[in-house]
């Protein structure tokens, strides 16, 4: 399969454990025909590899250096007794690109279903790569963005109105991430969340998109990756159920590793984490110099189509 035109300039890498039956994520970018990565650890690769070729997928399995687990920052006393979450594979896919001389890279988790344009109020299914470009290079704008990403869909509901973006906030799940900023993934529990917070303080910006959405799937409903590692009631092995204090110690992670803006408290019915950005509103975009703003709007491409 060809790639189209307007398909992303920075490479994609999708991080999975656990679940080459499902290939979620995989599916959606082939749907989109576009190009990419999964990383995977060296006991997986065959299974993976056999999945990838089984449903046709446009991707490339990658095997993580799992020296990355042993020098990950986990922010904790536990060390390797517990799993360590997507963290290290992550920081590997960033090396990865470094690597390859690449100035920006995107990273995935690999439980989304699909990709949506926000017009007009209606989440529409999108199958046109050029959504990746068109982020990529509203992004490239500014010289002190350090991430980006699309939000989630179901945090888009109709009847509500929303802006293209909204600045200053965490980005998670999808993260278009830029190379040479002086940070890197660490925690085993809300490295999301860390990692935004570590360059909001910092005096980056982040860029949250409502013009485009990720249909991610909601925690814990997918098996493998985080979900058996972390949330997975302790023996009951294949009851399916999951205990009712699974996020608890994310949340309590990331409070005491950001205290100032980040507390524990009981939302829906289960332990949530609440951080405050406000403090965050003073860091502005700067436009890069040189930019050149187009006169009339750049669709990149895409029409809305009825299938």
């Amino acid at each position: 399969m060809s790639e189209p035109i307007n398909s992303p300039r920075y490479p994609i890498y999708v991080v999975s454990k656990g679940r080459s039956q499902y290939m979620l994520t995989s599916r959606a970018l082939t749907k989109m025909a576009v190009r990419h990565s999964i990383v995977v650890e060296p006991s997986e690769v065959l299974e993976y590899q056999d999945a990838v070729n089984r449903m046709r997928l446009m991707a490339t399995v990658v095997e993580l250096d799992l020296t990355y687990k042993a020098k990950y920052e986990l922010c904790d006393s536990l060390g390797l007794s517990k799993g360590t979450g997507p963290g290290p594979a992550r920081n590997f896919a960033w090396q990865h690109s470094l690597d390859h001389g690449h100035a920006w890279h995107w990273v995935m988790d690999d439980n989304i279903g699909g990709f949506y344009r926000l017009n007009n109020n209606r989440r529409i299914k999108c199958l046109n790569p050029a959504m990746f470009r068109a982020m990529e290079d509203f992004c490239d704008r500014f010289s002190n963005v350090a991430m980006a990403g699309p939000n989630y869909s179901f945090f888009a509901p109709a009847r509500q109105k929303f802006p293209p973006f909204s600045r200053n906030t965490r980005i998670y799940s999808c993260n278009l991430i830029r190379n040479d900023v002086p940070f890197r993934w660490r925690g085993r529990y809300n490295e999301d969340t860390i990692l935004s917070l570590d360059m909001l303080k910092a005096g980056w910006c982040t860029i949250q998109f409502y013009a485009f959405l990720q249909g991610k799937l909601a925690t814990q409903s997918l098996k493998g990756g985080n979900t058996d590692e972390f949330y997975h009631r302790e023996g009951v092995k294949g009851s399916g159920a999951y205990a009712e204090n699974g996020t608890t110690a994310k949340s309590e992670m990331l409070a005491r590793v950001h205290p100032d803006v980040a507390s524990v408290v009981w939302r829906f019915g289960r332990v949530h984490h609440r951080v405050d950005y406000r403090s965050f509103r003073m860091n502005q975009l700067i436009q890069r110099e040189g930019i050149d703003l187009p006169a009339v709007p750049n669709d990149y491409g895409m029409s809305l189509r009825t299938l």
